[in-house]
């Protein structure tokens, strides 16, 4: 082979390789042209809200967001201002339709209530608190204990289960005073129930002792229990021997046969009075002198 020809062909391949590399090397620096996403104006929060907030002018602002509006967005200023809020909302959230009370609640905490419910404030302790970890949105069933007005007294105090699955509120503190005029600070547990649950709950809280207990918010099964007593607890549930006899029913008395009708006594009728006999009479002749004499019986007569 021509040692030129193989010259001039190796020469043109390695221009050609350098070539390649150049235009690779320029296509790969060039910026990329992407199309800029589709933005759209959307309510968020300027800065964290809390449960009960009050929106005003400071706390939305329209701002750009990517993509679609989401659902239950709102893109409008005037939707939201002066509304509750029922849900945390966080900062640069979009502001949901749902975690707003409806226009006209207002805010605080009658704007969390629905319609048809109440709250009811229950003034409670650490240890009735669940040492607190009874949180708002937590559920809760609510003990109560102490005698049951007119029962027996041989079984002490009674608890029972009064309510069940009942949504807290709020959960906070409430400062009172105390005799001395000294400020103590008192838990306080705001739980949503129905006005009959409502009744139930405020007389429970002034005539008997109240405990809280915890449960899990997806456990919706109410649990049907017939409570307790103080005595139970020493014998098992069964009562002992020496008030067996107390607890026992009485036993019912045996019938009585009924009394055998009294003879009936014959009347005894007085006998009739015997008739009245005539007067007996008797003619006498002496001579020519006719007399008559009457008797009152034969007998007389003789």
């Amino acid at each position: 082979m021509n040692k030129r020809f193989v010259g001039v062909l190796t020469f043109a391949f390695l221009v050609a390789a350098g070539a390649s590399l150049v235009l690779y090397r320029v296509l790969i620096s060039r910026p990329k042209t992407e199309a800029a996403p589709k933005m759209v104006q959307v309510a968020l929060a300027t800065r964290n809200l809390e449960v009960g907030t009050l929106l005003k002018e400071d706390d939305v602002k329209l701002s750009d967001w990517p993509g679609t509006v989401p659902i239950g967005a709102t893109v409008e200023m005037k939707d939201v201002l002066g509304r509750g809020v029922t849900t945390a909302i966080y900062a640069k959230e979009p502001i949901i339709e749902s975690r707003l009370a409806p226009k006209g609640a207002g805010g605080g905490l009658a704007a969390m209530i629905p319609s048809g419910m109440r709250a009811v404030a229950v003034r409670v302790n650490e240890v009735v608190g669940v040492a607190g970890f009874v949180v708002p949105g937590m559920h809760v069933d609510i003990l109560i204990s102490g005698n049951t007005p007119g029962g027996d007294g041989n079984l002490g105090t009674l608890t029972k289960t009064l309510l069940q699955n009942i949504e807290v509120l709020s959960a906070g503190q409430d400062f009172k005073k105390d005799n001395e005029g000294k400020p103590i600070t008192v838990q306080v547990v705001n739980l949503l129930v129905t006005p009959e649950q409502a009744e139930q709950l405020s007389l429970a809280s002034n005539q008997t002792t109240i405990q809280l207990i915890l449960r899990n918010p997806l456990d919706h099964e109410i649990s049907k229990t017939s409570g307790t007593a103080l005595r139970n607890l020493f014998t098992g549930g069964r009562p002992s021997l020496s008030d067996r006899s107390a607890d026992a029913p009485p036993r019912p008395r045996p019938a009585r046969p009924a009394p055998a009708p009294a003879p009936v006594r014959p009347v005894m009728l007085a006998a009739p009075a015997p008739p009245k006999e005539a007067p007996f009479s008797m003619e006498i002749i002496s001579g020519g002198a006719k007399t008559e004499k009457k008797f009152n019986s034969p007998q007389e007569a003789k």
